[in-house]
């Protein structure tokens, strides 16, 4: 039976981060995936700069950023009208490229092409069994394996789904047809009207590619689904049709995907030699914007605080496991992107007179600050550019969360 320290199911974004966090500091970890490459995926696909934090205090920042496409300028619609435009403070890249830039920071003799089939878990040492029949015994297992739940299952951990198809994911590549680039780098265009059920469209450059990601609170039996799968652009200028008056003529290119996110948490997992992190423990709304992030927070201090005082003393009982649980940096993060998801449901398609002058409200402000920031007349001094609000740590930026909107 092999030994190690650790033992990590899953290299997607979560699993592979921790892998390259912990064997850069000289732990005995295995990762192990059936996925040599990490293949197309239509997940993430944009860090801001409060994730790029994040990203930072994992040391895989300058991997990351390297193979990313940083946006210049971010202009901002509400109500079909221009309000603002602000300095790029995002990038973006493909889920796939992400996940495989941070894998490449593992040494290869620390990955296994295979797929974890069982565990069997206890307060000492744990035992994995893997589809190629081989045995590992290491101190801890790591599941950071995302939706599935085959493993979760036999460990008894179960998921309590908190709200179904809380919200839908459309993602597909836009191209303007009568000049060689958009005007903008990146835009965020709000609703025109709540009855669209739209939390809000993003444009954003990846490579030489325009991507647009468009965040809908829908079912899943919605024909208008099937509609915007069949004639995107269409659809979508029905469904927002001044969006052009920013963008000119454009066309959709290539193949709609769509994904429907279920927020759901997970029961019965404080136990011992096992610990859930990213989607595995709890999943957050794309259209919040708190995804990337969430993931990183769990690794970041499950491997930089957590796993080193672990491994400093003998056994691995549910009393170390629930020290990360009970974070108080991860609970506030993860406290915040559940109440971002459920404000910004709210605030896009709710229609009582509470919601209604919280839009206006934000237009307004929104256009105040946009106004600030214009270039002053030239016979006058210009004032210093004004740069966006950010936190000085990383769950600030989902606090208060009903004031922040703004991708």
């Amino acid at each position: 039976m092999r030994q190690a320290d650790i033992v990590i199911a899953g290299a997607g974004l979560a699993g592979s981060t921790a892998a390259a966090m912990l064997s850069r500091a000289g732990y005995d970890v295995l990762l192990v995936d059936p996925h040599t490459t990490y293949p197309p995926d239509f997940r993430c696909e944009k860090l801001d700069q409060s994730q790029i934090e994040i990203l930072k205090k994992t040391g895989l920042d300058d991997a990351v950023l390297s193979v990313a496409t940083p946006n210049l300028n971010l202009w901002v619609a509400r109500f079909g009208h221009l309000v603002d435009k602000l300095d790029g403070a995002q990038c973006g890249i493909r889920y796939e490229n992400l996940v495989n830039a941070i894998r490449a920071e593992v040494p290869a003799d620390k990955f296994i092409a295979a797929k974890v089939t069982s565990v069997a878990t206890s307060a000492d040492r744990q035992s994995v069994t893997l589809s190629t029949g081989q045995e590992i015994s290491a101190r801890l297992i790591v599941l950071a394996n995302g939706l599935n739940i085959g493993l979760r299952h036999k460990l008894g951990i179960e998921r309590k789904i908190e709200s179904p198809v809380h919200s839908i994911s459309i993602g597909f590549d836009l191209k303007p047809t009568d000049k060689p680039a958009f005007d903008f780098s990146a835009l965020t265009y709000y609703p025109e009207a709540s009855t669209e059920r739209m939390a809000y469209l993003t444009l954003f450059p990846i490579g030489n590619t325009t991507r647009a990601n468009l965040f809908v609170y829908r079912e899943m039996s919605d024909p208008w689904l099937s509609q915007f799968r069949d004639a995107p652009k269409q659809t979508m200028l029905d469904m927002i049709p001044n969006l052009q008056n920013l963008t000119g003529a454009f066309d959709v290119e290539g193949f709609v995907k769509i994904r429907p996110v279920d927020l759901y948490v997970s029961e019965g997992h404080r136990q011992p030699g096992v610990v859930l992190v990213g989607d595995a423990f709890a999943t957050s709304c794309p259209a919040a914007g708190t995804g990337a992030g969430k993931a990183l927070m769990d690794v970041e201090r499950l491997c930089n605080l957590h796993i080193p005082q672990w491994l400093a003393t003998p056994g691995m009982g549910t009393d170390k496991i629930a020290a990360f649980y009970d974070d108080p940096i991860k609970t506030a993060y993860d406290a915040a992107s559940t109440k971002k998801a459920y404000t910004l449901k709210s605030f896009s398609i709710d229609t009582g007179l509470y919601w209604t002058a919280e839009r206006w409200g934000k237009f307004v402000l929104h256009w105040l600050k946009g106004a600030l920031r214009r270039p002053a007349p030239a016979k006058m001094i210009d004032a210093p550019a004004l740069v966006p609000e950010q936190g000085t740590h990383p769950a600030d930026a989902y606090t208060p969360a009903r004031a922040r909107h703004t991708v």
